[in-house]
């Protein structure tokens, strides 16, 4: 069965189908990862958006049961080189070809990921219409071309939890933010024995704070951080009243909090390569990605804050740290294990913070 991608100016790019069929749209992105490509498919993050994966081989170790970032997937398509559909690896218990049709997410093998990852390099991220059931390649740019723009789309509400829930342990009590939170950031505080209350996005600082939590952390989650206003409200009626770290989307919303202001990359950052140093100790990190917006470091000015953390690749802005309270935020993913797992560091210096200002 033939797909095409067709994307808003004009580009179009047919293959074969894989996964499952009929008709989707979203932001067309790429990803450098080599591996993860399960982790990539179930991050809440790529909520409306179309991946495509640069490296040319995917499938070859299957889909498991342990790597779950959510319980489904989100994302609106999945464009790869080439589809290994005869996995070898003792943990895989079905296909990516399975995967993608039991999530009903439609698969496009057999283009050159190559240039249209250098298509987007240069013109920008954009966005694209994958369809199974139309061979039309006019009408589908007419179609890319009238679908909304990714600002304005409100998509945490549909990845985030819409009740609270609690996970107990014998630790410290931790107020996760839900924006579209990763699997793996609750398994780090479990790691560390903390009590993790998920509370959903609109959650107001009166009903956080009644939980009585040692400390709170904002999550990560797709889509423009201005489109969740109520939690940017919340988030500034809660600083400096625990300790506070928040990854990725939740980092945007602390700045946005604090004064600052964000904007759309280019491109952005998606990718299990990106060496980022922390300012502080001079050490770099080989960090994970996902994200397509950025804090303006220029905004930063005047604001009780410092940069802690910089990306090596483009000098964007990749942590945020408040000079007196006990506040942080990265925009990468310490949760994630590109290969190295050090950035795991991060969720130590949270706990640092709460024993330090336990109450």
């Amino acid at each position: 069965m033939q797909a095409v991608l067709a994307l808003e100016d004009g580009t179009v790019f047919a293959g074969r189908a894989f996964g499952a069929g009929g008709d989707s749209w979203g932001e067309v992105v790429f990803n450098t990862g080599m591996t993860g490509y399960q982790e990539i498919l179930t991050d809440p993050s790529y909520c409306g958006q179309i991946v495509v994966m640069t490296y040319p081989l995917i499938g070859n170790y299957g889909v498991n049961i342990d790597d779950y970032e959510a319980k489904r997937s989100f994302v609106r398509g999945f464009v790869v080189r080439e589809d290994c559909d005869r996995p070898s690896n003792w943990r895989a218990s079905h296909t990516l070809a399975d995967f993608l049709r039991r999530e009903n997410v439609i698969g496009l093998s057999g283009v050159d990921t190559r240039a249209l990852t250098r298509h987007l390099r240069s013109r920008g991220t954009m966005r694209g219409v994958l369809s199974t059931t139309c061979a039309d390649e006019e009408e589908l740019v007419v179609r890319a071309r009238s679908c909304p723009q990714l600002t304005g789309q409100e998509l945490v509400p549909e990845v985030a939890t819409e009740k609270s829930y609690t996970l107990e342990g014998n630790g410290p009590t931790v107020v996760l933010l839900d924006m579209g939170a990763k699997l793996n950031i609750i398994r780090h505080l479990r790691q560390r024995d903390c009590r993790v209350v998920v509370v959903p996005p609109a959650a107001t600082a009166q009903e956080i704070l009644a939980l009585d939590p040692d400390g709170i952390l904002l999550a990560n989650g797709p889509g423009d951080p201005v489109d969740v206003p109520a939690a940017i409200r919340t988030v500034r009626e809660l600083i400096g009243r625990r300790p506070m770290f928040g990854i990725c989307l939740g980092h945007q919303v602390l700045s946005l909090a604090l004064g600052a202001t964000t904007y759309k990359m280019k491109f952005g950052h998606r990718g299990a390569n990106h060496p980022v140093k922390d300012l502080a100790t001079g050490k770099v990190y080989i960090t994970s990605h996902n994200h397509g917006f950025s804090v303006a470091e220029d905004s930063l000015a005047g604001l009780p804050v410092v940069v802690s953390h910089r990306n090596l690749n483009d000098g964007t802005v990749e942590g945020i740290r408040h000079t007196d309270l006990p506040v942080f935020s990265v925009q990468y993913h310490p949760e994630a294990s590109p290969g190295p797992r050090e950035s795991a560091y991060l969720f130590d210096q949270f706990m640092d913070l709460m024993r330090q200002y336990g109450r």
